[in-house]
């Protein structure tokens, strides 16, 4: 079988495990997928099924992306997500919605973005959390990312709701946390579901249990 599609991943597993199970599945071990998604996250993982097929990831990896991501403001985490430790800040006035919005334009375009100390990001041939986990210090350099579009979906303070169309290597756990030093207050992701990998949407998502099936 060769074949590129997208498969729906729900929050818990990790993106590795669900290749784990589409090999059993499928019985062939040459699979792979274009990006990984944190085991918080759900959404679109695409998978590529078969030699000839991953040799199309590094491609697939590059294409824009799209993001619908929950921020917690007023609360900052170790992690960037709902995983770390949590620390309450002092907000003296809760942000509105007009300097919500005049925030988010200012990570419109190409961004200088500090990955997350907890991340997957290779630093000197490790992945940067292994050395968080052992309490190394570690200085994160900035790189250059693409975002494309930001929309606010909805603000009930303390949650914010955004879309994000963005190029490959951005961190939304990076603009979560940007976005809530911008305006003064902190935040963090706490929920985040990747809805497109360039044309492969979430409406149109495989479920492994469909594909046990078949």
């Amino acid at each position: 079988m060769e074949n590129i599609f997208g498969v729906y991943k729900p929050k818990g597993p990790s993106s590795f495990s669900m290749i784990y199970q589409l090999r059993k599945i499928f019985n062939i071990k040459k699979i792979g997928h274009a990006g990984t998604l944190d085991p918080l996250a759900d959404g679109v993982l695409v998978v590529a099924v078969g030699r000839d097929a991953t040799k199309q990831l590094t491609g697939l990896i590059q294409k824009e992306k799209e993001y619908i991501a929950t921020i917690k403001l007023g609360v900052t985490s170790t992690t960037d997500d709902e995983e770390g430790e949590k620390t309450e800040q002092v907000v003296g006035k809760q942000p509105t919605i007009d300097q919500i919005q005049a925030v988010l334009k200012e990570f419109l375009g190409e961004i200088d973005q500090v990955p997350p100390i907890f991340s997957a990001l290779k630093i000197k041939g490790k992945p940067a959390y292994k050395y968080a986990r052992a309490g190394k210090e570690l200085k994160m350099e900035a790189r250059k990312v693409l975002i494309n579009e930001i929309e606010l979906i909805k603000y009930s303070w303390p949650e914010l709701v955004i879309r994000v169309d963005c190029g490959s290597g951005v961190y939304i756990r990076s603009l979560a946390r940007d976005i809530g030093v911008k305006l003064g207050v902190g935040g963090y992701m706490s929920d985040l579901t990747r809805t497109r990998v360039g044309e492969f949407t979430l409406d149109k998502c495989r479920r492994l249990e469909e594909l046990a099936k078949a």
